[in-house]
């Protein structure tokens, strides 16, 4: 059985994001909880969260055991972007793109 969790427009670049995703790729959904809440990164807040949302969701909507749960599939997309100007020197102007990221988890569970 799987079990998905999805988070949008979380307001960091998805490069930063696949940082912490590569980071739980794989490994057990209550190790990866363990992982995300001690790494350094903005986003590991975020995925942390996102993780401990697929395990209860697992628990209530399901009746699956989280401690048997894997994470199948993890990925960070891009999400539409946020774009302003900023003015530059002799009347010019500046584009600045304030990207977003979407996060999406699919775990399955597996026997030990």
């Amino acid at each position: 059985m799987q079990v998905r969790a999805k988070v949008t427009n979380i307001r960091v670049s998805p490069r930063k994001a696949r940082l912490v995703v590569d980071a739980v790729r794989g490994r057990r959904v209550k190790d990866a909880i363990a992982i995300a809440k001690f790494l350094p990164n903005r986003t590991a807040e975020d995925v942390h969260k996102l993780l401990v949302s697929v395990a209860a969701n697992a628990e209530n909507n399901y009746d699956l055991d989280p401690d048997t749960l894997w994470i199948k599939e993890i990925y960070a997309d891009d999400a539409p972007s946020y774009r302003r100007f900023k003015a530059k020197a002799r009347g010019r102007v500046g584009r600045i793109t304030r990207r977003n990221t979407h996060i999406t988890v699919v775990a399955e569970d597996r026997e030990a």
